[in-house]
């Protein structure tokens, strides 16, 4: 039990709750909090209900922005070449952080996960098919697991007779990355996947 009263310790719990917080994470930034009170508290607060208030899900893509359609929906300067389904909202902001290009991207949500009560009605690929049409080139960009793979290849099922080249980003050796260090799955996963120089 935290010292201090009911109001910080639930202030503990909840920050307890965020990914890659666990209860002396979170401990440790709600003191610094509370030691900072103006210069972090008063405005987190405030930045808090501000986005409460405005942060929207896009109804194209599912992207996290203040408008829907998103900015990235709404960008004149993307074309409908390219279409980046990924699995959540911080996957389609890391490939932007890696600026792969003027594409459009689509988010399922999750992944097919039966085990965990998650099927197809729980993903966003009606709203996947109901866009394909516009696509020259379908890129599926979800995580190399055992579920993801699974709904890569339910997503490209689904998608056969649309129209659009459907693809899947590349798997193997990282940029940098030293074979000695990987695993037997990611080497095999490279050999196959090689290319030519």
């Amino acid at each position: 039990m935290a010292n201090g009263g009911p109001e910080i310790e639930q202030l503990i719990q909840l920050m307890a709750r965020l990914p890659g917080l666990g209860p002396r994470s979170a401990r440790r930034a709600v003191l610094q909090l509370i030691k900072k009170k103006d210069q972090l508290m008063v405005p987190l607060s405030a930045a808090l209900d501000r986005a409460v208030a405005a942060v929207k899900t896009c109804e194209v893509c599912g992207n996290i922005d203040t408008a829907s359609p998103c900015g990235i929906c709404a960008d004149p300067r993307r074309d409908n070449g390219m279409l980046i389904v990924v699995e959540d909202v911080a996957d389609l902001w890391a490939l932007e952080r890696a600026g792969v290009g003027a594409v459009k991207y689509h988010v399922l949500g999750g992944v097919l996960s039966p085990l965990d009560g998650v099927g197809p009605d729980d993903l966003a690929i009606d709203g996947l098919l109901r866009r394909a049409p516009e696509f020259g080139e379908i890129v599926l960009a979800i995580n190399a697991t055992v579920e993801g793979q699974t709904t890569a290849h339910y997503v490209t099922d689904r998608l056969a007779g649309s129209g659009a080249r459907v693809t899947r980003l590349a798997h193997g050796v990282p940029v940098g990355g030293e074979l000695d260090y990987l695993d037997e799955g990611t080497l095999s996963q490279a050999l196959k996947a090689r290319t030519a120089i």
